[in-house]
């Protein structure tokens, strides 16, 4: 992403394979993963004292959805960047996750290269919009 500066993420997600096969992304993306968590309430800890640039935050998890742990942070945090993790979101917990303030989605089924394309053109619209 930036060849100087690595992007610091964090990523939340329950399924070992998942959480895995992001951080190979990430990393592969010049991105360095500060931390990883399984559920929300570890998702939101981290998140305070990690300070990552990038949160991946998958919609359903145990203990705290990835709703609520979105809501919490983004109340502390209006400017954190956070981009839910979803299998199959219906229409209404899309929008609901928009509307608390979630910079965009990555879909599990999507290829590699496309999950990249999806992460480098919200990280870019977010970098713009918060200079």
């Amino acid at each position: 992403m930036n060849p100087k500066k690595k992007p610091k993420v964090l990523i939340v997600e329950d399924e070992d394979h998942v959480r895995r096969f992001l951080k190979a992304i990430m990393e592969s993306m010049n991105c360095e993963v500060v931390g990883e968590a399984k559920n929300g309430k570890d998702a939101v800890a981290q998140y305070f004292s990690l300070n990552p640039h990038m949160l991946l935050l998958d919609i359903n998890m145990p203990v705290k959805s990835g709703k609520k742990a979105l809501a919490e942070i983004r109340q502390k945090r209006p400017n954190a960047f956070i981009m839910m993790i979803t299998s199959l979101a219906d229409k209404e917990t899309i929008e609901d996750c928009i509307q608390l303030g979630a910079a965009g989605f990555i879909r599990k089924d999507l290829s590699i290269d496309e999950i990249k394309d999806v992460i480098r053109k919200t990280w870019r619209a977010y970098r713009e919009a918060i200079q």
